[in-house]
């Protein structure tokens, strides 16, 4: 018997939105941080281009992006934060 979750596992996907400020820096670092320390399967990109930010309806800086849902945007989250959103 096949384990149906692992034919159609997928990455979980993680978006860092920001313009490229030291705190966009910080948090694209912590969240790759996050994930390596906690073994989660994530891909996580960073988005600068000020348009596709906005689609996100995003308009602070830096902000974390988790499957398409905007988790915290204007600050800068807390590595505990963070990991509270990729579980």
């Amino acid at each position: 018997m096949s384990d149906f979750k692992s034919i159609n596992h997928t990455a979980m996907e993680v978006v860092v939105l920001g313009t490229g400020c030291a705190k966009c820096k910080t948090l694209e670092n912590l969240v790759k941080k996050v994930v390596e320390e906690n073994n989660i399967d994530a891909t996580v990109t960073k988005e600068e281009d000020l348009m596709k930010i906005m689609e996100y309806g995003v308009m602070a800086t830096p902000a974390l992006v988790v499957n398409g849902e905007v988790k915290a945007k204007g600050r800068l989250p807390k590595e505990k934060e963070i990991l509270t959103y990729l579980k």
